[in-house]
């Protein structure tokens, strides 16, 4: 597994299927980019000036909101995954 380092998190993003109302599938790139996913792996925090860490906003299995463009995509074991930074974060959905 994907282990994140400072105040970084890994997302497994998730993509909603979409439909128009008459049922046809859209393509691909005619989709927005998702910004919503689950967290698969939180950093240890990042580092204070004084050399403390500095607690992350979320854990394992949060799904979250992230910023439209924000973090890197990558592809790990077959799976497509987000990493971003934990200010990329926008909120916790319930």
């Amino acid at each position: 597994m994907l282990k994140p380092l400072g105040d970084r998190v890994i997302v497994q993003v998730v993509e909603d299927q979409e439909e128009t109302v008459g049922g046809i599938v859209l393509a691909s790139n005619a989709k927005e980019k998702p910004q919503s996913g689950k967290v698969v792996a939180v950093g240890e925090g990042a580092l204070s000036p004084e050399g403390k860490r500095l607690p992350m906003s979320v854990k394992v299995g949060d799904t979250v909101l992230y910023d439209k463009y924000a973090g890197s995509e990558v592809k790990y074991e077959g799976e497509d995954y987000l990493v971003l930074h934990d200010k990329d974060l926008m909120a916790i959905a319930d």
